[in-house]
């Protein structure tokens, strides 16, 4: 080899070899392979019925923000969205007088309870007065964030237990009041899971490092599922939507075996589409039984993201994508779920459980 060509091959190496160590090196983070399965694929942009969002959360409702949330809502056949972030007091008394003077049809808020003061003298009193009043302002139900169980706090600087007796007035009162409770508790079983190379959830937390949990941060998982369930069976005159499917998305054996022993308690499916896509013959036969008890969500609004839903619900495609990896790297299969039961799950079940809705947006059969 001449004195050339050994320098342009030497060059070549350098150029190529890192290139090569690269990709071999390459972490899970990065790889996202494209498959190259040839399949059926029916792409669904728009929800084959009108459907109620019951779990999403706005920060602003002021006019203009309405009137942009509605041209997205339209293309996605979306008839309500309920924002659970609709606060107390004179920000929801505000957000319910826009909806009802730019689209009264269209918009539902949940009220939020400040726990702070648990413990203190007259604070149910005072708590229950607040919920009743913003129920008489437009509030057309409660929504419960999970720091209830996590983070707060009585007047003792204790956990406030999801189940602490007094807590019961607030869920009394909404039983008395014909509103739902929506309620999420805890966080996937696998944010309290030894962070290795057999929790399925390692790459979120890995990516959120702020979402694992433990045993002492600030509970067992179990414990605070369990205090949850046992408020449900103390108030058997209020109506829960568990959000999430209660965590147990993964094992609807279990849950089915809940919604028996808790005929009080429904699901919303927001942020757990994905455990349901990934077993496709067992979610139909779920989403069947129980179709009087399921309820559509998102949770985070993103409108591209919907159809990822809309797909997994109404089509039998195989194996395509979820839209965040990091959230679950496996593949979707449609559920091809019957014409009755998705009218349920996008509509009727809400229609059910949440007073004051426009039902004239949705079918009448």
């Amino acid at each position: 080899m001449n004195k050339s060509l050994k320098i342009n091959f030497i060059q070549l190496l350098l150029v190529t070899v890192p290139f090569i160590l690269t990709a071999q090196e390459m972490g899970f983070e990065e790889y996202n392979p494209t498959s190259t399965l040839v399949v059926p694929v029916h792409e669904i942009k728009r929800a084959k019925y009108p459907f109620i969002d019951v779990h999403s959360h706005q920060r602003s409702m002021e006019k203009e923000d309405l009137k942009r949330l509605v041209s997205d809502m339209d293309a996605l056949n979306e008839g309500i969205m309920i924002n659970l972030s609709g606060g107390s007091g004179e920000r929801l008394e505000k957000s319910t007088v826009n909806i009802k003077e730019t689209y009264p049809s269209r918009f539902a808020v949940f009220a939020n309870v400040d726990f702070d003061g648990v413990g203190n003298s007259g604070w149910a009193e005072k708590a229950v007065a607040q919920l009743e009043e913003d129920v008489k302002n437009g509030a057309k139900g409660l929504k419960v964030f999970k720091s209830l169980g996590l983070r707060n706090m009585d007047s003792d600087g204790n956990r406030l237990a999801v189940d602490d007796p007094r807590l019961d007035p607030i869920w009394a009162k909404c039983g008395e009041l014909g509103i739902p409770v929506l309620i999420h508790s805890a966080d996937p079983k696998s944010f309290w899971d030894k962070m290795d190379a057999d929790n399925e959830r390692w790459l979120e937390l890995k990516t959120h490092p702020r979402r694992k949990r433990s045993d002492t941060d600030p509970a067992p998982w179990q414990q605070i599922i369990d205090e949850q369930h046992r408020m449900f069976k103390k108030h058997p005159n209020t109506k829960f939507i568990n959000a999430h499917m209660g965590w147990y998305a993964n094992n609807l054996e279990l849950l089915g075996n809940l919604l028996d022993e808790i005929p009080n308690m429904n699901v919303g499916i927001a942020a757990v589409i994905a455990e349901l896509g990934r077993q496709p013959k067992n979610a139909r036969e779920f989403f069947i039984k129980y179709q009087d008890r399921i309820l559509f969500g998102k949770d985070s609004w993103r409108p591209e993201e919907f159809p990822t839903y809309f797909r997994v619900l109404e089509t039998d495609d195989e194996y395509f994508p979820y839209y965040k990896k990091y959230h679950a790297f496996w593949a979707m299969y449609g559920l091809n779920l019957p014409d009755k039961v998705l009218r349920k799950v996008y509509y009727q079940n809400a229609l059910n459980l949440i007073p004051g809705l426009d039902k004239s947006l949705f079918p009448k059969n």
